[in-house]
């Protein structure tokens, strides 16, 4: 089963049904707000989402690597490069490692440009994600994002 991730004005605002919301300003600052019907709640003074929903989201103390994701465990590569794995979901990347191309049971296909994720393939029975593949899914994906983001301002520096 594929699923649409949907984009309007730069900003992913779908993934299949589930909505994307941002602030009233989105167009000062792109930061979304709510996945679905959970709420976003970030760290003080930073980008890092601290909590969806119930659900917290802890950090290493040094680093923006997460930790853990409610009572999921995440391990990263080696030197923290990259995000290996959250609970039960297994990421797969690229072989550059810069881009993950699958979560579990998900793949992730993206633009001809490489740079905008923009379906994902359901390779299982059941037909509509779960909760906590949408979740997981939400997250990879910001945490990519954020990471390219930080690449590219270092590049301009």
């Amino acid at each position: 089963m594929d699923i649409e991730l949907t984009y309007r004005k730069g900003l992913l605002r779908s993934i299949g049904d589930v909505e994307i919301s941002y602030g009233r300003r989105e167009w000062l600052n792109g930061t979304p707000r709510a996945l679905g019907a959970w709420p976003l709640e970030y760290q003080r003074l930073s980008t890092n989402v601290r909590a969806v929903g119930s659900v917290e989201i802890t950090y290493s103390k040094w680093s923006t690597q997460p930790r853990t994701v409610g009572q999921w465990s995440c391990e990263s590569s080696r030197f923290g490069a990259r995000l290996l794995r959250v609970g039960p979901y297994e990421l797969r990347h690229d072989l550059a490692g810069s881009r993950v191309r699958g979560i579990g049971p998900l793949e992730v296909f993206y633009d001809k440009l490489g740079s905008r994720p923009i379906r994902v393939r359901l390779h299982d029975d059941s037909q509509r994600l779960s909760d906590d593949l949408v979740l997981v899914l939400y997250l990879v994906l910001f945490w990519q994002k954020q990471a390219w983001e930080a690449a590219e301002q270092a590049r301009r520096s």
